[in-house]
């Protein structure tokens, strides 16, 4: 291993950037901008597998929900223990979305899902009547068998702008896959008016089953 301290500073972007879409290419123009380094992409990819390797994070795909098809790049990367990810950083940065989503993550890979990161190509209308197309996101797509369900990570839901927010890629999805949204929010499991369910992040921890209830 020659680039030492370069693999050093790339998992130092990882454990800031926890769930974060990013790619070689794009972590290349970071190294390039900030470092000054002239790392090439081919090595942060090789780099990155040897994290993969070595259990230190581990990737998710992007998945084109109604396309029904997977999207090579970018990933997003978590942190197959979140102590080491905050130790490597000195516990000088802790934000508790990201962190949650991680958590969400790590538990539902224990429970032997496939996780990729869903994507909904939509359709909008702007202010100025143009039509344009871009892509929203769903957290998590966990597959096990023949049962999918659909879960967004959402730290809290203040008021109902924010949890309208949340569960609009949900409403974007036609099929009738279970969607549930897991907050921090001290909440009672429940059903709202589209079937989407809402539970808090300690019911999903320590319920193995809530996702069935």
């Amino acid at each position: 291993m020659k680039n030492v301290a370069e693999l050093e500073d790339l998992l130092n972007i990882l454990s800031s950037s926890i769930g974060s879409l990013t790619n070689p290419e794009k972590l290349k123009n970071t190294f390039k901008s900030v470092k000054k380094s002239k790392i090439t992409s081919a090595t942060i990819k090789k780099y990155l597998d040897y994290f993969e390797d070595s259990f230190l994070i581990e990737s998710a795909l992007r998945y084109d929900i109604k396309g029904k098809a997977y999207i090579g790049t970018p990933k997003k990367y978590y942190f197959s223990d979140l102590g080491l990810c905050n130790a490597r950083i000195n516990f000088r940065q802790f934000e508790q979305t990201h962190s949650m989503e991680n958590v969400i993550f790590n538990e539902l890979r224990m429970r032997g899902y496939s996780v990729d990161v869903g994507v909904v190509p939509i359709t909008e209308q702007n202010q100025d009547d143009k039509v344009t197309r871009k892509q929203i996101e769903v957290d998590f797509v966990c597959n096990i068998g023949s049962s999918r369900y659909y879960i967004q990570s959402a730290y809290s839901l203040p008021d109902e702008a924010k949890r309208t927010q949340e569960i609009r890629t949900f409403r974007k999805i036609d099929d009738s896959f279970k969607k549930i949204v897991i907050t921090k929010d001290i909440v009672q499991p429940h059903y709202d008016e589209y079937g989407i369910l809402t539970v808090n992040i300690y019911d999903f921890l320590l319920d193995p089953q809530i996702l069935e209830k």
